[in-house]
């Protein structure tokens, strides 16, 4: 069996940069042990999987670990292969997945406007691994599919060193790190060593928690964001009411077959 693989760098004009993701359309679904083997073997941080579904299409995407609910780069990802790369020529794509309908729409200057939940974080307790994992004390710490630690300025976010065996044993998905930022409304980080992602390069679905908690904060509905990861990848951010408009570019990397 052959099937197509693309690997694109998303929240990004530029190859290298951004978070690279795979993606693998596929006439209809194949068991997920094959789905996770594909994802291992791709060792990104995701690697995304959709078939035609209705008038759109059913995603769904795995880490080199286990499949997760929600992901934003691989998302933008494949709505660039379908925009680019597979002639899909509607106005929007709508995917459906675990986390409900999603969609995706041209905007300006070659950048994509994905359509996702807002998840608003919730204040929590700090986590002792959490502490102790990040090597420095949050100003407050809230919660939704991930933790979210948040301290007072860029420099406390660019300086973390985090210890991934203590991240690696707290419940929730990820870490995410953040702090006003000098050029942007704010910045941030994400860890998940629990999935064998360290460190995200650029990561769409948390930025569904960080936009409520920064457009309360700010009293802002848009705003510019940075995720200040080795790669880096910038990003727009809308409130909706209970929806978060997210706004980056993709590039294709390489494109091949998959042989199985």
């Amino acid at each position: 069996m052959e099937l197509d693989l693309y690997q694109i760098d998303a929240f990004t004009g530029e190859v290298f940069k951004g978070n690279p993701a795979a993606v693998c359309p596929l006439d209809e679904w194949l068991p997920d042990q094959v789905l996770q083997s594909i994802a291992t073997e791709n060792n990104l941080s995701e690697t995304a999987f959709y078939v035609p579904e209705g008038e759109g299409f059913h995603i769904r995407w795995f880490t080199p670990a286990s499949e997760v609910d929600l992901c934003g780069h691989a998302t933008l990802a494949s709505a660039y292969v379908l925009y680019t790369l597979s002639g899909y020529s509607r106005d929007r794509i709508v995917f459906m997945s675990k986390s409900g309908e999603l969609t995706v729409k041209k905007g300006s200057k070659n950048q994509l406007v994905m359509d996702f939940p807002s998840q608003p974080p919730k204040p929590c307790a700090s986590p002792d691994s959490l502490v102790k994992g990040l090597g420095k004390e949050p100003v407050e710490v809230l919660y939704h599919d991930d933790y979210l630690a948040v301290f007072k300025k860029e420099d406390d976010i660019l300086s973390l060193s985090p210890k991934f065996d203590l991240l690696r044993l707290l419940d929730l998905r990820g870490v995410i790190v953040t702090a006003p930022g000098n050029t942007v409304d704010f910045l941030s980080r994400f860890f998940a060593p629990k999935y064998d992602i360290n460190e995200d390069p650029v990561t769409g679905s948390s930025h569904c928690e960080l936009t409520p908690y920064w457009s309360e904060r700010l009293g802002k509905k848009v705003l510019m964001a940075k995720q200040v990861s080795r790669r880096g990848g910038e990003l727009v951010c809308e409130l909706r009411n209970d929806r978060v408009l997210l706004t980056g570019r993709a590039v294709k990397y390489m494109e091949g077959k998959i042989h199985i």
